[in-house]
């Protein structure tokens, strides 16, 4: 699987079209931007804190990289998110579905309040994202690509997390059948253990590093029209689970 700017000329894949990205502050959405641009796109980097998506976007390069401040909760913000990047780059060609976090694992753990943002940051962000874009993946024949988790491939003891993304993993499939034959590609990205800021206590040695995962969305990203790879699911080479 190679994507990187060391096997590909800057231009091979992304040729000035533009990506969207949800939760591109940090972690797996930035080193996603930071990889994407290098590869010849405009990113629109979308997340709640609006000074971290800024500085990105200045070392990314004011030509091609926009910072819009957006909840992926809130429907009004999808929106505004979706029509500035319609204005400054012209138009949509692929979304990056990645905003997302976790929860300790126990039913008896975290509050109720907790949850409620998870879930609802989790599902209803991804679906949101997708019904503020789809129309534009549609008339560019693009490509949704949305951040899952080998949690959602099977359920953890106690983790609500695990149902959140098993929800993603059937939203991605969903949307797929939905577009079977009008040249949208949709990709679930699923992780393993990765060491990002995700993680209160980061798990270090041994773990995924946020660019293995920006490689794997450019792998996808990357593939000729007639292709689509529907889940990469990557694991750490020692992960029992």
């Amino acid at each position: 699987m190679a994507a990187s700017s060391e096997s590909q000329p800057s231009e091979a894949t992304g040729a000035g079209r533009t990506l969207l990205i949800t939760g591109a502050s940090s972690g797996i959405g930035a080193a996603t931007a930071r990889l994407a641009a290098g590869h010849g796109y405009n990113v629109a980097l979308a997340a709640r804190s609006l000074d971290k998506l800024q500085a990105l976007a200045d070392e990314i390069g004011a030509e091609r990289a926009l910072a819009v401040e957006c909840d992926v909760t809130s429907w009004e913000d999808q929106q505004r998110m979706a029509a500035a990047t319609r204005d400054r780059f012209g138009s949509i060609y692929a979304v990056y579905a990645n905003a997302g976090f976790g929860a300790r694992r126990g039913f008896r753990e975290e509050s109720p309040e907790y949850w409620e943002r998870m879930v609802l940051t989790n599902v209803l962000g991804v679906a949101l994202t997708i019904r503020a874009t789809v129309d534009d993946l549609e008339a560019a024949k693009g490509h949704m690509l949305i951040t899952g988790s080998m949690a959602g491939t099977r359920a953890l003891p106690g983790s609500l997390y695990s149902a959140t993304k098993a929800a993603v993993h059937s939203i991605a499939e969903a949307l797929r059948l939905e577009l079977d034959g009008t040249g949208v590609r949709t990709t679930l990205i699923a992780p393993g253990m990765v060491d990002t800021p995700f993680f209160d206590q980061r798990p270090g040695a041994g773990a995924l590093h946020d660019d293995d995962i920006a490689e794997a969305v450019l792998y996808a990203l990357s593939q000729p029209p007639h292709v689509d790879v529907n889940m990469v699911l990557v694991r750490p080479t020692a992960q029992a689970v």
